[in-house]
């Protein structure tokens, strides 16, 4: 009965606010900027984290220095953000950004020819829709969705409205990784029966905060968006939104997604698992988190390979690695060992400079890149790959949630004989901030 329930009511919300609230999908643009002259115009929803400076590795960041890309807007419900990134952006460019709290009123700017989204989870695929609709290219960050459902309705709306949209797994982009996957395509490995990634990311505990007023500036509504209404609190607001189930997608989708695509890649699994089942918790700390600090996934495969995932927000002395095995050997961290004696072969490691591997940047430059081709076929990671790696986190998190090991088909997207596990491939949303059916 939960299940009719949530869907109906999706239906019913659809249909009433989509159209009132959002209005009809805008002309779509024959928009082509071909050369390389040519100034693609931007704007950056979101500039707490990623969106950000972020390390000199966040949206607003990256693209306002890449050539011939002028950041036009930036967009956030914290005004508080304000006045540090435009007077960031404007040193980086020379350009001095608009900006806006209500990023529909962006998506009617018809200067605008895409998007980045770096916002919380619950937001990434009605920004997305939207965009689309209203003639926009989207860099939208991982995790894509909040819901499997969501996913399907993002890549939907990427091809009905011919948009060139990039998922941030920038791993993909990585010189190192793409020779190391195209190591194992080509047998270096043997023949693939498992793949595992550890995730590891020490977290202090949030403690217990009190509801509290409404900060001047924030805009909780628009924070919230589809996810219920909440009282304000400090605990569920900036970062600190990943650790509840209303916006969260746990670390496996707000880290592991990495890795998990990383496998897919390296594997070329280009279908959902069949399998599913996962367990955890949360230990340790005494806070008001909801979702687990410690999960361990298994999906199996149509044919039977196996991904185990593991993430842990505790203290540990391990490393964060992907491995790989195979029966000639084993990959572990893009470093190659042979046989029974794990006799050393080939490694695929960053030699460069500096702390970070420039993944982003080059992610970032493909992205425009396509968006002057209009060639979505070209991404790096197109909106449907996004999606096959998001799924994974959300098939982990929902067997998670139910208890048990689910049964899932790869190719309706739902679960098996499971009227419970499939309630949890959409969500109810909150009007008039409603995912429509139809896109």
């Amino acid at each position: 009965m939960e299940t009719i329930n949530r869907r109906n009511f999706i239906k019913k919300s659809a249909i009433t606010t989509a159209g009132t609230l959002f209005g009809a999908p805008a002309i779509i643009k024959g928009f082509v900027k071909n050369s390389p002259n040519d100034v693609i115009n931007m704007a950056v929803f979101g500039l707490n984290g990623r969106g950000g400076y972020y390390s000199g590795q966040g949206h607003s960041e990256v693209f306002s220095k890449l050539p011939n890309v002028r950041v036009m807007t930036l967009c956030d419900v914290d005004e508080r953000l304000f006045p540090e990134a435009v007077a960031r952006l404007e040193k980086n460019s020379g350009f001095k950004p608009k900006t806006e709290v209500d990023f529909r009123k962006v998506l009617e700017d018809k200067d605008i020819d895409a998007v980045s989204i770096a916002t919380p989870d619950q937001w990434h695929a009605l920004m997305t829709i939207l965009a689309c609709q209203a003639g926009k290219d989207v860099y939208v960050e991982k995790p894509i969705s909040y819901t499997l459902w969501e996913g399907r309705k993002m890549v939907e709306a990427a091809r009905k409205y011919n948009r060139v949209v990039q998922v941030g797994t920038n791993e993909r982009s990585s010189p190192q990784n793409q020779e190391a996957n195209q190591f194992i395509l080509d047998g270096g490995l043997g023949d693939i029966y498992m793949a595992k990634c550890c995730v590891y990311g020490a977290r202090e505990s949030i403690g217990h905060i009190k509801d509290s007023p409404i900060p001047e500036g924030v805009h909780w509504d628009l924070f919230l968006g589809p996810a219920p209404y909440r009282p304000f609190n400090e605990n569920r607001f900036l970062y600190k939104w990943h650790w509840f189930w209303d916006t969260s997608t746990t670390e496996m989708g707000n880290n592991a997604v990495h890795s998990l695509d990383r496998i897919r890649l390296a594997l070329n699994k280009r279908v959902h698992p069949v399998k599913v089942h996962s367990e955890g918790g949360y230990y340790v700390f005494d806070s008001d988190q909801e979702i687990p600090n410690t999960q361990h996934a298994i999906f199996k495969y149509e044919d039977g390979l196996i991904i185990q995932a593991e993430v842990r927000g505790l203290y540990t002395n391990q490393e964060a690695s992907v491995i790989i095995f195979g029966s000639k050997g084993y990959m572990e961290s893009n470093r190659v060992f042979f046989g029974r004696k794990r006799e050393p072969g080939p490694e695929f490691v960053y030699k460069g400079t500096g702390r970070m591997a420039p993944n982003t940047v080059i992610h970032m430059q493909n992205f425009i890149d396509c968006v002057r081709s209009r060639k979505w076929q070209d991404l790096t990671a197109d909106i449907e790959e996004g999606h096959l790696s998001t799924a994974l986190a959300h098939l982990a998190n929902i067997s998670f949630r139910t208890g048990r090991k689910l049964t899932f088909n790869p190719y309706s997207e739902r679960f098996v004989d499971d009227d419970d596990a499939n309630s949890y491939l959409t969500r109810i949303y909150r009007p008039p901030y409603v995912v429509p059916d139809e896109v």
